[in-house]
């Protein structure tokens, strides 16, 4: 009976490494229905033939990824995963593990570029494995036995305009809002625009960088809960796309896809602020596990892996 039970573990890790190894390569080839439909959007209230050349690169290569079934940007990233797991889950002792040799997996059959280094010796892991990547963010859900896993992929360009300080306290939420402008306009070009900027405020650094990367894997169209929070993420839009960054940093109507804040309770002396920006590629991507290890995409409607 042990015998059989063991057995029966090991084929719940077989698959669950199996689908995941297929969903982490999925997610480098095809963008979530969310962004590929902002896109579109973004790309009809364009006016100037060189903002529409690069939006018609742009499809070009998802169509592309498809028929040729690659990844649709040559820089596949870090992998990071978002894990929602439920106390019940039956390998919730196993997920780091499993993500690891998923990510080894996935390498292969993306394929998936070799993003890994590992600090101070300075060399290659070459499987996108490595000490502490991928990186793995747990949020522990009591008196449930799903998981729920977001998948990203942090490529060199669009982690470039990725910072965070505490501001002085009089500098306040218009020092929030000074710092994002001041650091998407002297880096946001080279993330690859239209971005998808995340804002995290918080009382100390930590908690503000994990918040901004956090409003990334939000669906864009999304508002924060609060309304003055929801208004903040509308003015400080409709400020970014007034500069004209433009698709490819090229000069258009539109800077961004959209802004996402996040927020946690702050220290009454301090404000941090975060930010993270996605690229236009971006491969952000849900999928929800029950008991039995079945799934279901939620990012991409219809997907079977």
């Amino acid at each position: 009976m042990e015998g059989a039970i063991n057995m029966d573990r090991e084929e719940q890790r077989q698959k669950f490494i199996d689908i995941m190894a297929k969903f982490t390569a999925y997610t480098g080839k095809y963008l979530p229905d969310d962004v590929h439909a902002r896109l579109k959007e973004l790309r009809v209230q364009e006016n100037t033939a060189l903002a529409r050349v690069v939006y018609d690169a742009m499809f070009e290569d998802l169509k592309l990824a498809d028929e040729l079934d690659r990844p649709l940007c040559q820089d596949t990233g870090v992998i990071q995963y978002f894990v929602q797991v439920g106390t019940r889950f039956p390998l919730i002792d196993d997920i780091e593990e499993c993500l690891r040799e998923a990510v080894k997996k996935a390498t292969i059959i993306g394929p998936l570029r070799h993003n890994a280094v590992e600090v101070f010796d300075e060399k290659n892991t070459g499987n996108n494995v490595g000490k502490r990547i991928p990186w793995i963010d747990w949020e522990i859900v009591p008196n449930s036995d799903e998981a729920k896993i977001y998948v990203y992929m942090a490529g060199g360009g669009c982690s470039l305009p990725g910072t965070a300080r505490v501001l002085m306290p009089l500098e306040g939420y218009e020092g929030v809002v000074k710092f994002v402008f001041d650091q998407i306009t002297s880096y946001g070009i080279n993330a690859c625009p239209p971005l998808l900027v995340g804002i995290g405020i918080a009382g100390s650094v930590e908690v503000a960088a994990k918040l901004s990367k956090k409003a990334l894997l939000r669906p864009l169209g999304t508002k924060n809960s609060n309304p003055r929070g929801a208004e903040l993420e509308e003015r400080i839009e409709a400020g970014l796309n007034a500069i004209k960054i433009g698709p490819g940093g090229l000069g258009g109507e539109n800077s961004v896809m959209g802004v996402h804040i996040e927020e946690a309770a702050r220290h009454p002396a301090t404000i941090a602020v975060g930010l993270s920006t996605g690229c236009w590629a971006h491969r952000r991507a849900a999928i929800r596990f029950n008991p039995h290890i079945d799934y279901e995409v939620i990012s991409h409607k219809g997907a079977v892996l």
